[in-house]
């Protein structure tokens, strides 16, 4: 998907809205386990209810990988169906692979061409030629980890290399890569003040944010240093609105949860006109 479909999107529907589908087994509704496949059923319900509040949903492939074949099988199946029903919503495929050369190319096939994913999230720690096979191809998104919402994260990604912290150092010097106009960037909410910064290496990048809500980021600090002209954000969330409810009505109660996150957002759209 081409970046100004994404930014069409997001006018349209007053939204920067990510909905993370994390989606566990042990937390779904009871009832759901009766289902063939309780994931997807699960994943369908989710999608129908909220996809009129948010602009891309990012499957954690780690919450289908842990079910074996069965998992592989939900996740194929919820992008089979997403494609189809909603193709105008932005995928991402939260695998944070990262190897060198053919094996990153394998990975990207994997996701990008196997399973038809807008966008997957990478770690760059081996540097430009584990990175730039995926940005190869057209139409498809790389999201680099930048600067992560958990706490571990201050074990390297801030640590000072000649006087510049390291994750800034993955920013600057990611631009240089080729293709390098098809990278996105992970940047926790939790670490709002440092997007400060951030953008002044990353102007108009868009940038992935988790962490809102359940992990405590503020949508409104996120907004106020990280928002560009073209909104340059896609906010996530994934537990407060996959388990709002965990009874029969929890694709309503998803429902309401995204609208609402929806409604903030749309608040913080107004001040770009304003």
């Amino acid at each position: 998907m081409e970046i100004t479909k994404l930014i069409e999107q997001i006018s349209q529907k007053k939204s920067f809205l990510c909905v993370g589908l994390d989606t566990d087994l042990e937390k779904i509704p009871k009832h759901l386990l009766q289902e063939e496949d309780p994931i997807f059923a699960f994943n369908k319900a989710i999608i129908d209810a909220t996809h009129p509040f948010c602009v891309a949903y990012k499957p954690n492939i780690a919450f289908y990988e842990a079910y074996g074949l069965q998992g592989w099988n939900s996740l194929e199946r919820t992008m089979a169906y997403l494609n189809e029903k909603y193709p105008e919503i932005f995928t991402i495929a939260d695998a944070k692979r990262g190897d060198i050369g053919n094996t990153s190319t394998r990975y990207a096939k994997a996701f990008f061409e196997a399973l038809s994913f807008d966008s997957i999230t990478i770690a760059p720690y081996m540097g430009k030629d584990s990175v730039e096979p995926f940005l190869e191809f057209e139409g498809k998104h790389t999201i680099l980890l930048a600067l992560t919402s958990n706490e571990g994260a201050f074990d390297f990604q801030t640590k000072e290399i000649e006087g510049v912290e390291l994750y800034k150092e993955v920013l600057k010097v990611s631009k240089t890569y080729k293709n390098a106009e098809r990278l996105m960037y992970v940047v926790g909410a939790t670490k709002a003040t440092y997007l400060k910064e951030i953008r002044e290496i990353v102007p108009e990048s868009f940038l992935l944010v988790p962490g809102v809500g359940a992990q405590g980021g503020s949508l409104q600090e996120v907004c106020a240093y990280g928002m560009t002209k073209n909104v340059g954000l896609l906010v996530n969330s994934s537990r407060g609105i996959l388990y709002a409810s965990t009874g029969d009505d929890f694709a309503e109660a998803a429902t309401k949860e995204a609208q609402k996150i929806q409604a903030e957002m749309e608040i913080q759209l107004e001040k770009i006109h304003n």
